[in-house]
């Protein structure tokens, strides 16, 4: 389902997150992809952030577009991501990468791919063998 003119987008996408999606699909030859977004078990906290190049829509998808990009989100995605941002951002610890702030999220992880939300708020944490223990 495409959201309609008026419609607010559930996951924000901000301008320089767009341009670095839409250089990435460039240098990939994708020209006309998409950005899938979504949400899977795993990481420290229970939940994980996935992204990655979409060439068509499934089933039960949601799309926006926002700064040129078209994103994608699975309706079982949506629950845990509505009113998150995804931005690009730089820092000379962690290094360059997407950074995805999501108000759901009630413990996250300190590499920030992964998370826990109040329902499932019985994730593993740092130290338990996932992301931030190596």
């Amino acid at each position: 389902m495409s959201l309609s003119v008026g419609e607010q987008a559930a996951v924000v996408l901000t301008e320089r997150a767009g341009d670095e999606i839409k250089s990435l699909f460039e240098s990939q030859g994708c020209a006309g992809a998409m950005l899938r977004v979504f949400v899977h078990g795993g990481g420290c906290s229970g939940l994980q952030y996935g992204m990655m190049i979409a060439e068509e829509m499934e089933e039960g998808d949601i799309k926006f577009e926002q700064h040129g990009v078209s994103v994608l989100v699975d309706e079982d995605s949506i629950e845990y991501l509505r009113g998150s941002t995804i931005d690009w951002v730089e820092d000379e610890v962690m290094g360059s990468g997407f950074k995805i702030d999501n108000p759901n999220a009630v413990r996250g992880c300190g590499c920030g791919s992964s998370f826990s939300t109040e329902e499932g708020a019985s994730g593993g944490g740092c130290g338990s063998g996932g992301c931030c223990s190596r």
